[in-house]
């Protein structure tokens, strides 16, 4: 009984027969063998450091590039700060006003505003005189009740009123013009104050801001080099 027998195994099998035949190329497997990976790694670790510098490069860059506008919108924000409120001429009192009024603020006694820090703290300071000008009332407050009072007197002329009457209705309708125009003037310079606080502040973030870029891109810049030497040591 004949049985079929592998082509493989064919060479083994004339020898156990005493078949002397010569095994040639035909009679061995060759399995496919992968490259070496001491030639596929470095290539590959090569290009990887390459693009890593790349991008270390540009991102180093861009924060250079974005430090100097940071730092250049802390100096104009600090400049023009100081510039406008320099031409204002605001000085606070002197320390005895201040102790009755703020105590909190008699550090700044006699000093001319310039910063944004003494802008905000004469904010403080107004807000202390507009709270008592009207029992804490805003100028917004204070539209309908000098509405009514003008009113009031008209009303009064129009109904033939005495002279006392008319007169006692105007004298309320001008106390309510005069302390809805104090808290107009005071509300509006303490918002101007409070605005250049405000662009003193971003100017200061801006100038931090400045400083972590340029840390920042110093440490890109090192990385850098130290992945160029890296790749010139794997070439």
């Amino acid at each position: 009984m004949s049985s079929s027998i592998p082509s493989a195994a064919q060479p083994f099998v004339d020898i156990a027969e005493g078949q002397q035949r010569d095994v040639g190329p035909a009679d061995v497997i060759v399995e496919d063998q992968p490259p070496p990976a001491s030639v596929v790694g470095p290539i590959r670790r090569r290009k990887l450091d390459g693009v890593l510098v790349g991008v270390g490069a540009v991102a180093a860059i861009v924060l250079v590039v974005a430090g100097a506008l940071l730092t250049w919108g802390h100096n104009f924000a600090d400049d023009y700060v100081g510039r406008e409120l320099s031409s204002q001429n605001i000085t606070f009192p002197d320390a005895a006003t201040l102790q009755a009024d703020n105590p909190a603020l008699v550090g700044h006694a006699g000093q001319q505003v310039t910063t944004g820090a003494q802008a905000e703290a004469y904010a403080s300071y107004i807000a202390g005189h507009l709270e008592g000008i009207a029992d804490g009332q805003t100028y917004a407050d204070l539209g309908t009740p000098e509405r009514a009072a003008k009113a009031a007197v008209q009303t009064a002329k129009d109904q033939g009123a005495s002279q006392a009457t008319v007169d006692e209705l105007q004298a309320k309708a001008t106390a309510l013009t005069a302390q809805r125009d104090s808290l107009f003037k005071g509300e509006t310079l303490r918002g101007l104050l409070l605005s250049t606080y405000a662009w003193s502040t971003i100017g200061t973030i801006a100038g931090i801001a400045a400083i972590v870029c340029f840390v920042a891109a110093a440490a890109m810049a090192i990385l850098v080099v130290l992945g160029l030497i890296h790749r010139h040591r794997t070439a």
